[in-house]
């Protein structure tokens, strides 16, 4: 009997192992719109994207409230906890969604140095995590008012650019949610951060995607 329950503990030890080892890990890195302090939990746009991508996927939201891609932003993301922790969590898919902060006077000041500093960002997930995975960068959605010094002007004319250039000679994957978020404003109450429903609208062009690489 001993014997028996031996091996059946043995044999969900196994099936959990081999579980977590098949699961795919999502890091959703960002800011506000990427952390949705403003939605309540279970509908941010981590967590939809996990609904929509189902079991074999684990989405873990690495999102920061006002944080910069520039080193020299007002609140780098460079500096967070939450930059190591993804390195240390070792994600097989990255999604960074950032530079909506980096578009306000005081920041873009040092905007020549957001194309190296997003490549680097870029190099250091590279280098940092495990071979096999898929780096993915987006495109800020579009700022519908001039709020807190976010400038649709400068996210269209120059963020995005400069996104898109370093998409392509990176060799990452390009995810565009500026055009398709276009005319979408009622789903943005303040302007800037989405509710649940424009959530959904961001998880699912994420999760366009990343579902057809799987």
């Amino acid at each position: 009997m001993k014997i028996m329950l031996l091996l059946i503990v043995i044999s969900c030890c196994m099936i959990i192992v081999a579980k977590s080892q098949t699961t795919v890990r999502v890091a959703c890195v960002g800011n506000s719109i990427t952390e949705g302090s403003e939605i309540e939990a279970g509908k941010r746009y981590p967590d939809q994207l996990q609904e929509l991508l189902g079991e074999k996927f684990q989405v873990k939201n690495f999102g920061l409230g006002g944080r910069t891609l520039l080193k020299r932003g007002e609140a780098p993301y460079w500096n967070e906890k939450y930059f190591k922790e993804v390195m240390s969590w070792s994600p097989r898919i990255i999604v960074i969604k950032l530079g909506t902060n980096d578009s306000k006077p005081h920041n873009w000041k040092y905007k020549d140095e957001f194309e190296a500093d997003y490549r680097a960002f870029i190099q250091a997930f590279k280098n940092q995590i495990p071979s096999k995975k898929k780096i993915y960068v987006c495109t800020p959605v579009p700022a519908f008012k001039s709020a807190w010094g976010i400038s649709d002007k400068v996210i269209k004319e120059e963020i995005v650019p400069i996104i898109e250039r370093v998409a392509k000679e990176e060799e990452v994957f390009l995810i565009d949610l500026y055009t398709p978020l276009l005319g979408k404003g009622e789903y943005f109450p303040d302007g800037i951060h989405p509710n649940a429903a424009g959530a959904n609208l961001i998880a699912d062009v994420v999760y366009q995607a990343i579902k057809p690489q799987q």
